[in-house]
């Protein structure tokens, strides 16, 4: 007996030693390097933003580029899309180009933060008001959920006399294993001077590896319920932009 136990010193010893290996490798694994670009194309069935299509219901190709300063949190990036809705009100172009940047971290380990700015560019639009819209947003999250909240400090999107107009957004992000991800989301657009209206989103996705992934989603609005009358525009006739829909697409990642 007295044997045996004077070999436990030395098993402690030795597990002691593989468990801070075992961490310093997982440290070196989960570290990132201090600045990390990616690139990003996606095709949809359709393109809908805050429940609203903006292309019309039809097919919409997209692609940014995304910079992040880990050790700081901030970031900045740019999108772009393909939409009709400009063109739909009369004006022209057809292109959404999106510019944004910010600052993201953590408060404590379950309470993370981002703030920044983001500017919606429509260009040669030819709207009056001009479609092109910045806001500046404000978010917190708790474990998978967050809260943003996002204020115009220009017109929205065009809508005369709207400048202030909000956006809340409540969504949270499942993992739910071997690439799968469930994400729910309920959205409050509120247009100064003419009402709020909410939006709502589940959205499945299948992370494919090697930077491709597939989504489909089910998005819609109340606006037809709410207001009593469909979200139309003069160009896309009589198809409701705002009524429930099934979109897919499929993302790269480089």
């Amino acid at each position: 007996m007295k044997r045996r136990n004077s070999n436990w010193p030395h098993v402690v010893a030795l597990a002691a030693s593989l468990w801070s290996l075992n961490i310093g490798l997982a440290g070196a694994e989960e570290q990132k390097p201090d600045n990390e670009v990616s690139f990003n194309a996606a095709v949809t069935n359709e393109y809908r933003y805050r429940g609203i299509s903006q292309s019309r219901l039809d097919p919409a190709l997209q692609g940014g580029a995304d910079y992040t300063n880990n050790p700081t949190g901030l970031y900045a990036g740019t999108w772009l899309s393909t939409i009709k809705w400009t063109k739909d009100l009369g004006g022209s172009g057809d292109v959404e180009w999106d510019i944004y940047g910010g600052k993201r971290g953590n408060i404590t380990t379950d309470i993370s933060y981002d703030v920044g700015g983001l500017y919606y560019f429509y260009p040669s639009n030819g709207l009056h008001p001009n479609a092109n819209t910045f806001e500046l947003y404000g978010q917190l999250g708790y474990g998978p959920a967050y809260v943003k909240y996002s204020h115009s400090l220009t017109n929205l999107f065009g809508t005369p006399d709207s400048k202030g107009s909000g956006y809340l957004d409540l969504s949270a992000a499942f993992d739910l294993g071997n690439g799968y991800s469930l994400t729910p989301h309920l959205g409050w657009q509120r247009i100064r001077h003419f009402g709020t209206y909410m939006d709502y989103s589940l959205t499945g996705a299948k992370d494919l590896g090697n930077g491709l992934s597939l989504t489909l989603a089910v998005i819609g609005t109340n606006w037809k319920s709410h207001f009593g009358f469909p979200y139309t525009l003069p160009g896309s006739g009589t198809k409701d932009l705002g009524r429930a829909n099934l979109v897919a697409g499929i993302k790269k990642t480089f």
